[in-house]
């Protein structure tokens, strides 16, 4: 990773990307924080002074892996410069939003920080009203990398999904049933029936009284 001599110090300059995650995030607070004081200067490009756009510049350039002087935009072609670096139309809540008219530009870091340059008679600074201001008539935004779950590589391959045309699958038989306890695998007997009453008591035979007289 590049870094950025600022005079005091250097600033690790982020990956080329199109989106930014935490680790961007802090980087761009440590260079608005170390820029904070820059004076005013129109059309300015260093630590010495600079102007709105030269701010907006110096965080775009820093979130998309560009030199961070060197190669700032105005408000005229902010747009096109914009697009250039991989930001988007509109804003979006977690990304760095950019915001700006014909005569004035701010931008809110992804965490909710404003940073402005010009405004309240002053340099740079952190504060102010960012990139939702209401008299900005155009809105750009860069947006934020989602963590993804690593996947295990020797992890199985997840099951296809059901065909829910396919037949249901047979019921299961004698050796379809575990084994519970050493037993064999036997269906358990039917269910008892309803209950039958016992026999009475057997009657002794009728005695035999021969012929009978007519």
């Amino acid at each position: 990773m590049a870094a950025t001599d600022f005079g005091d110090g250097e600033i690790a300059l982020l990956p080329s990307v199109v989106m930014i995650d935490a680790i961007a995030t802090t980087a761009l607070l440590t260079l608005v924080n170390q820029v904070s004081g820059t004076p005013y200067r129109t059309g300015g490009d260093s630590p010495s002074g600079t102007d709105c756009s030269g701010l907006v510049s110096w965080v775009a350039n820093a979130a998309t892996g560009r030199p961070i002087y060197g190669d700032r935009f105005h408000t005229g072609n902010e747009e096109q410069a914009l697009l250039a670096r991989g930001f988007q139309y509109g804003t979006q809540p977690g990304a760095l939003n950019i915001g700006w008219n014909s005569g004035h530009t701010a931008a809110t870091l992804p965490d909710g920080t404003p940073v402005s340059s010009g405004e309240s008679g002053g340099g740079v600074r952190v504060g102010g009203g960012g990139a939702f201001q209401p008299q900005f008539t155009k809105h750009m935004y860069l947006p934020v990398a989602q963590d993804q779950p690593a996947q295990d590589p020797m992890a199985p391959p997840p099951p296809p999904p059901l065909d829910p045309f396919a037949p249901p699958p047979p019921a299961p038989g004698p050796a379809d049933i575990p084994p519970v306890d050493g037993m064999t695998n036997e269906l358990p007997p039917p269910p008892p029936g309803p209950d039958v009453p016992p026999p009475g008591p057997e009657l002794p035979p009728a005695p035999d009284l021969g012929p009978t007289a007519i």
